[in-house]
Order: C-alpha cells, then sequence, then structure tokens
C-alpha cells in the first residue's frame, strides 16, 4: 500500500490543475486519507454529497447546495453535522460557487478542510477519482531493469553481475527507451495491469560497471528515455554452465513461464548468459515472439502442427 495522504498533500497536489482554493478548515490540513479495504466498495474515495455512505472526498455542486438551501435551518444544521462528524478528507465546491455562511463556519468548527473551484463536479470527480485510485493503490519495488522495447515494457531481471545493464544499454542504442534502472515501482492501477515507474532519484540514470552513473537522456536524447510504462514480461538473465547444470532444456518452447507480483502472473522468459550470445537480439526476438503469441501465432505450435500433418500424410501413403 502507498503511504498516507494528507489533505495539504493533496491540495498542493491538485490546485494548478484543479484551480482549487482553500476558503476554510485550514487547520484540518494534516487530516490524512484513510483508504478503505476495497476502494470498490462504498465509502467510494470520491463522490457528491452523501450522507449515508460519505465518501472520503465530498464534492459539492449546484444541486446540493440547492438542496441544503431548501432544508429548516435547524433540519440544514444537523446535515452539515453528520457531513462533518464522517471526517471528510476535504469538501469542495464547483463552479467558484459562494460558500454558505453556516458551511464555513462548520468546517471551521470541525477543522474540515472545504475547497472550492472553478471546474464542473465531472472533471473534479473524474481526475480525483483517478489520482486518488493511484495514490491508494498496491505498490512494489522489483530489482532489475525496466524497458521499452517495441512498445511494451520489458523487465531485465537477474543475479548481481549478469550484464543486465550492460544489455539495457545496448538494448538503448537499438532505438529502445530506458524507464528505470536497478529500483522499479510498480503500481497496480487495474485488476490486471501493473503501472512501471522511476523513483525520482533514480530518474535517467543507468549504473554500468566500469562506467559508473550515465545520464541516458543527457547522452542519447529524449527519445531514449520513458516515464511510466505497463509490464507485459520479464526476461530474466541465468548463468548457464552446461558442465554444472544439468537440466534438459526445451528446445521447441524455450524457457518459458510465470512470475506472480501483485497478484497478477506475468510472462517470464529465461535467457541463458554464456559468452558469444548477442542478448540484445535475443531480448528483441523475445519480445517480437511474445506479441506475435498474444495475436494467437505461436511458432513452437504451428511447427507442432506441420510435424502432425505430414506424419498423417506418411500413414497414408
Amino acid at each position: 500500500m502507498s503511504e498516507g495522504l494528507s489533505a495539504r498533500q493533496l491540495f498542493d497536489t491538485l490546485q494548478d490543475r484543479l484551480a482549487l482554493r482553500w476558503v476554510a478548515g485550514q487547520r484540518g490540513e494534516r487530516r490524512q486519507f484513510e483508504a478503505p479495504g476495497d476502494i470498490q466498495q462504498r465509502p467510494a474515495l470520491v463522490g457528491y454529497l452523501n450522507t449515508i455512505h460519505p465518501n472520503k472526498v465530498q464534492i459539492i455542486g449546484a444541486e446540493e447546495l440547492a438542496h441544503l438551501d431548501g432544508l429548516a435551518p435547524q433540519h440544514r444544521w444537523e446535515i452539515l453535522g453528520k457531513v462533518m462528524q464522517a471526517q471528510p478528507l476535504a469538501l469542495i465546491v464547483t463552479h467558484d460557487q459562494s460558500i454558505p455562511t453556516d458551511l464555513r463556519d462548520a468546517a471551521n468548527q470541525h477543522d474540515c478542510p472545504l475547497w472550492v473551484s472553478r471546474n464542473s463536479g465531472h472533471e473534479l470527480l473524474t481526475y480525483m477519482q483517478y489520482h486518488l485510485a493511484r495514490a491508494v493503490a498496491r505498490q512494489e519495488t522489483l530489482h532489475g531493469v525496466f524497458m521499452e522495447v517495441y512498445s511494451i515494457g520489458v523487465l531485465i531481471t537477474g543475479a548481481s553481475g549478469s550484464g543486465k545493464s550492460e544489455l539495457a544499454l545496448e538494448l538503448i542504442t537499438r532505438g529502445h527507451r530506458l524507464v528505470a534502472d536497478d529500483a522499479t515501482e510498480f503500481t497496480q492501477i487495474a485488476p490486471d495491469v501493473l503501472d512501471g515507474t522511476c523513483p525520482v532519484l533514480l530518474q535517467d540514470m543507468l549504473e554500468v560497471r566500469g562506467l559508473g552513473i550515465l545520464d541516458i537522456r543527457s547522452m542519447f536524447g529524449d527519445t531514449s528515455v520513458k516515464r511510466n510504462k505497463y509490464l507485459r514480461l520479464i526476461v530474466h538473465l541465468e548463468r548457464h554452465d552446461p558442465q554444472v547444470d544439468a537440466r534438459p532444456m526445451d528446445r521447441l518452447y524455450g524457457d518459458v513461464g510465470q512470475r506472480r507480483i501483485l497478484d497478477i502472473d506475468i510472462p517470464q522468459i529465461t535467457l541463458p548468459v554464456a559468452p558469444g550470445r548477442n542478448l540484445a537480439v535475443l531480448v528483441e526476438a523475445a519480445v517480437r515472439s511474445h506479441i506475435l503469441k498474444s495475436k494467437g501465432i505461436d511458432a513452437a505450435q504451428t511447427f507442432i502442427d506441420r510435424q502432425a500433418h505430414q506424419m498423417r500424410r506418411l500413414k497414408t501413403c
């Protein structure tokens, strides 16, 4: 799970994007966002004003203000009390509408952040739902080099000294792009999607033994790096010594399997590392093969079908 998110942090992050102004409840800036166990269940991360199942962030549009205006003063104050007792992270009023005095007073009394935006409720709901969902999504940091190869995200893993960084450098010279070196932060943004990003400290950097730290963006240009990418394939480098490792190798399908990350199974291909093998070409071929398999084209199965067809022909002769 990601680290906690305070009202102040959320406001500072989205202030410019959503044209937010903080009008009341400033003492609640340290109020922490507590994510529900399941973001698909109530209470929702963000939604329009709801006193039965209060949302974590409550949006107050023109209809909600009109509803409050139509209530008797005593009933209106009771409703505002219920809203404040739910301890929302913030209340947001849309379309730069004027703030009722009692709503402002209630926010100050209960230290509830009250913001106003010139944007519509739909825009606030859509963007903030996306932002909060990412903020509370499960995350995991994995060791390896994360690359974009032929437009798909590829994580290169292997033991220390197996040549991951050298392989990444060669792939970059062949026109592919670096996302992260050494540590990649993966966030589950959908049931079957992991989004990989680079920690700020390591952005654009690649460490290569003997050369030290390289600034890939400065050396190869802006097109050599990418901010984030969905993880679709893992290429694992493994030192292979025929005299020590007696495991039989599948010459037909290769060494393919899966690795489970955040409850998602990611295809993994293991490439033996040995002198004279051009790993960059092998990785490109592995990615091309993976893309074809995702389209239903499996070279190994095609070969098996051809062989079976030939055997049936020979039997009939």
